[in-house]
């Protein structure tokens, strides 16, 4: 094949990559958050946890904020608990449209400190999936979740004795409602 045939070939080979990689770094990188449990995202099952349960107690901490455009209240019910590694907890967030239309959001969390995202295992979470609330409605939302005991065995996170649980609710745009 000649210099002036391999140019385009490889050029268009090169373009094609670009953009395939482009497409695939999301999901990759969900992928690696998970598994890793880097910037603090918990991994969302149970599959890797063993179901024991130890005497040590951690005290988890709950935090509530929302986007400037999102008008609910929103707030933990509770604000600390203690539970034991491996022990599985309920807790609720309570949310509030005080306005006169309905508002549909969605909550994204995080973890601190970064480093016990990895430890941090939610069961069930009104995060999954969107939240519809019509006009002057309240609604509990539960948190179902535990922390691995494989939590002390780590350098980075043995001596943790606290975590903050934090949620942040965005407004979903009305386009995506429906």
């Amino acid at each position: 094949m000649k210099l002036k045939n391999r140019v385009p070939i490889l050029l268009t080979s090169l373009v094609f990559f670009m953009l395939s990689a482009s497409f695939a770094a999301v999901p990759f990188y969900n992928w690696f958050c998970k598994v890793t449990g880097y910037g603090g995202t918990p991994i969302s099952s149970a599959e890797t946890y063993s179901g024991e349960i130890i005497q040590q107690k951690i005290k988890v901490r709950f935090d509530a904020s929302k986007a400037k455009d999102m008008l609910w209240e929103f707030t933990p019910l509770q604000d600390e608990i203690q539970i034991k590694l491996g022990e599985t907890a309920l807790v609720f967030y309570e949310a509030y449209n005080p306005t006169n239309k309905t508002i549909s959001g969605q909550a994204s969390f995080n973890i601190f400190p970064f480093s016990a995202g990895n430890y941090f295992s939610k069961i069930d979470c009104f995060c999954f999936v969107e939240q519809k609330l019509e006009p002057g409605e309240r609604v509990k939302m539960p948190v179902t979740f535990y922390i691995d005991p494989d939590i002390i065995n780590n350098i980075e996170t043995k001596g943790i004795k606290t975590l903050t649980l934090s949620y942040t609710f965005y407004k979903l745009d009305d386009k995506l409602q429906s």
